[in-house]
């Protein structure tokens, strides 16, 4: 089963724009340290969206041969054709479940959602996690339809993303019945969604502080609350920085800063705002990692 912390990997590149094995492996030794329980490559926190077919598939190759926890490759995309090349592959290559992001741009409905979905879970043999993020989408799936898929055997589980707890309580309680898993999408909600049900978090800021986000859910999970409330609050600031632009431009700056493998942004993506860095180094020198 998947759950606690499972971090959303940035991709470091090097100078010449390639992707940098080592800096990923050196990351990765960092999180296995901290106490994560999972992996998430070439997500949106990867930069997938500028990422070659080539280099998706090469970024699970480094993860699935390197890491010492389960691998959840991100696989999804606006064409099913694609997403079920990618999963395909990531089953293939030994990941140990994959994650789909709702089709964006082009909006399917109802009917197109679950055939999307359908479709890959039908074809790839590999447990599968459905992501879904309507501010990034401009999509979101209804809990019904979740709950409909959720009877399939490869779907395992939801990232929700869509700020909703009224959405995911209903969500946890049409799927109870399943062996389907809920997934926070959101660090700042992880404890809310915790205590309505959710099995943990795919996060951002534990790129940056895996032992407090672990320290965090290990507390809840044990019933010490207070402990696990005094680290939200101490996190949240962390947090917030962390989103003061579009993801991943303050997290990679902010891995840059404590020493970790970053790199480059790639275009469209441009670096963080001079102001907003400033803000970012405050909160990680209050938390410590600086």
């Amino acid at each position: 089963m998947l759950d606690g912390v499972l971090a959303a990997l940035i991709t470091p590149f090097t100078p010449d724009d390639r992707i940098d094995k080592w800096g990923m492996q050196s990351n990765l030794d960092f999180l296995v340290e901290g106490g994560i329980s999972g992996v998430v490559p070439s997500g949106t926190t990867g930069e997938s969206a500028t990422l070659t077919f080539q280099e998706h598939k090469e970024i699970i190759d480094i993860t699935v041969e390197y890491s010492q926890v389960p691998v959840v490759a991100g696989t999804g995309s606006n064409s099913t054709v694609e997403a079920l090349e990618l999963t395909k592959y990531a089953a293939d290559v030994g990941a140990d479940a994959a994650l789909l992001i709702t089709p964006y741009y082009n909006k399917p409905n109802d009917e197109g959602l679950i055939k999307h979905f359908t479709k890959i879970a039908d074809n790839a043999d590999i447990p599968q996690i459905l992501y879904n993020v309507p501010s990034r989408t401009c999509l979101n799936m209804k809990p019904k339809i979740t709950a409909h898929l959720a009877g399939h055997p490869n779907v395992i589980g939801i990232k929700e993303a869509s700020g909703s707890l009224d959405q995911i309580s209903e969500i946890i309680r049409l799927t109870q019945d399943e062996d389907f898993i809920l997934l926070s999408g959101d660090d700042a909600m992880t404890l809310p969604i915790m205590e309505l049900g959710g099995a943990g978090v795919i996060s951002v800021v534990a790129n940056i502080a895996p032992g407090k986000m672990t320290a965090m859910l290990t507390a809840f999970n044990e019933g010490d609350l207070d402990e696990a409330k005094r680290l939200e609050v101490q996190l949240a600031p962390l947090i917030e920085a962390l989103f003061l632009e579009t993801n991943p431009i303050p997290v990679k700056k902010a891995a840059e800063l404590v020493g970790l493998a970053a790199g480059h942004l790639r275009l469209p993506l441009a670096p963080l705002d001079s102001g907003n860095e400033a803000k970012l180094v405050a909160e990680l020198k209050a938390i410590g990692a600086l």
